[in-house]
């Protein structure tokens, strides 16, 4: 999360883009990657498409899939306009969206998920995991390294 914001505000006052990959089929965002907002706008972004047949060819290489697929909003509540839903092509995907609007406190943020599927969007709650170290093996199966 820290990430994706630091990235927006790094790209504030364009929209900011980026995927976070992770394992087919294990849910679990693990690579952050931020993208270029090849549109270079306040109020909309693109990725550039051979930066992103690059990272589709990698993920496909490293058995991974886009778990989530972030962009900010620089003037707007994080919330996907009609522009974000129509470009919504991974069904899989948690879309996350973070406000660099004027006028929020300072180190406040609007952060929010969504899943948007064939036009639909959904609201789903955000749970940060600091690591996935060991969540492939039982409590149990944690090495001893005294």
């Amino acid at each position: 999360m820290d990430e994706i914001v630091a990235h927006a505000r790094r790209d504030h006052p364009d929209e900011a883009c980026g995927v976070i990959a992770g394992p087919v089929g294990s849910d679990r965002a693990e690579r952050f990657i931020p993208m270029v907002n090849a549109a270079r706008s306040p109020t909309f972004y693109e990725f550039e498409s051979g930066d992103l047949l690059r990272l589709y060819r990698e993920m496909d290489g490293n058995d991974e899939v886009p778990v989530v697929i972030y962009h900010s909003h620089t003037a707007t509540e994080a919330y996907p306009s009609r522009t974000d839903v129509s470009y919504a092509s991974e069904p899989d995907a948690h879309y996350v969206l973070v406000s660099t609007r004027d006028g929020q406190p300072d180190g406040e943020h609007e952060f929010r998920s969504f899943r948007i599927v064939a036009g639909e969007i959904t609201e789903e709650p955000v749970n940060v995991v600091e690591t996935y170290m060991f969540s492939h093996t039982g409590a149990d199966d944690v090495p001893d390294c005294r």
